[in-house]
């Protein structure tokens, strides 16, 4: 009996003990127990409020979409020279590792597509309008290899690379 009462002392103190641990460490260490981490407790502050006009209900991506390439108009000057020089930096960030970089459809990655990627100084896409250029670098070209992009690239980069693109020329 007395070795039953010894024992559960025993017991009873290293539980103490580390209970009285535990909550020094919870109370006096910068770095808490999980329980403190912000993840746990996502929702204790305020959610932000949106401001009016941030999500569009008018114009957006759907017009582009269902209206033609040849109604399409960009929203920048196509002889810019910023907007070009900004059009060719995006067009090597988005397009070059399929389109090449000298425009031809020679890029590394488009070598492995069948259709191949076309060359954008071609008379073919250099007489395009830009809107219906727009549309196949936004939206993909049907039974061809061109990807959708235009939850890729913005809007206005899209449009500034088909000013690049344009400024291109046709091949000689």
């Amino acid at each position: 009996m007395k070795r039953i009462m010894i024992l559960i002392l025993l017991v009873a103190v290293v539980l103490t003990t580390v209970y009285t641990g535990l909550t020094l460490y919870d109370e006096n260490l910068q770095v808490g127990r999980m329980w403190e981490t912000p993840a746990v407790r996502p929702y204790e502050k305020p959610m932000l409020i949106m401001e009016k006009s941030v999500i569009p209900v008018t114009g957006g991506e759907a017009v582009f979409r269902h209206l033609e390439g040849e109604d399409l108009i960009s929203p920048f000057e196509n002889d810019d020279p910023q907007v070009i020089e900004s059009g060719k930096s995006l067009y090597f960030t988005y397009c070059a590792q399929c389109h090449g970089k000298s425009y031809d459809g020679n890029g590394t990655v488009g070598q492995s597509f069948h259709p191949l990627p076309g060359d954008l100084q071609s008379p073919r896409v250099q007489s395009m309008p830009q809107g219906t250029l727009f549309k196949e670098i936004s939206y993909g070209v049907p039974n061809g290899r061109q990807p959708a992009l235009a939850t890729t690239i913005a809007v206005n980069d899209r449009w500034r690379i088909v000013a690049h693109i344009k400024s291109l020329g046709p091949r000689e």
